[in-house]
C-alpha cells in the first residue's frame, strides 16, 4: 500500500474511531441516574394516564382503567409509609403533592364513571 493512502486510512480509522467514542460520551451523559423524584414522578404519570387524564404513549389514545389507578396510588401510599422520615423536604413535598393531585382526580373519575 502507498505510503499516502495508508497515512489517509489510518486518519480515517482515526477519525472513526473518535466519532465513536464522542457518541459513546454523549450516550452516556442523556442517561438519567434514578432519583427519588423521578421513581414517584414515573408512578404518578403512569397514575395520570390510567385515570384518563393523559395520553397513553403507545395508544396514543386516551383511555381509563381506574384499577390501575387505584393501584398506583396505592403503591404510592406504600411508598409514602415506608420512607416517612426518611424523605428531604423536596422529596416529601413531591409524595405529598402528587398523592393529594392524584387522590382528587381518582374521586372525580370514580363519581363520573
Amino acid at each position: 500500500m502507498e505510503e499516502s493512502a495508508k497515512k489517509r486510512v489510518d486518519q480515517n480509522w482515526k477519525e472513526q474511531v473518535e466519532k465513536e467514542k464522542k457518541a459513546s460520551q454523549q450516550e452516556k451523559e442523556t442517561y438519567h441516574k434514578p432519583t427519588f423524584a423521578i421513581f414517584v414522578s414515573s408512578l404518578s404519570m403512569q397514575a395520570m394516564i390510567a385515570l384518563g387524564r393523559l395520553e397513553n404513549p403507545i395508544t396514543k389514545k386516551s383511555e381509563k382503567n381506574l384499577d390501575q389507578a387505584r393501584y398506583l396510588i396505592d403503591t404510592l401510599e406504600i411508598i409514602e409509609n415506608k420512607t416517612k422520615n426518611n424523605l428531604d423536604e423536596g422529596e416529601k413535598k413531591l409524595i405529598d403533592e402528587s398523592l393529594f393531585s392524584l387522590r382528587m382526580a381518582y374521586v372525580e373519575e370514580r363519581k363520573n364513571n
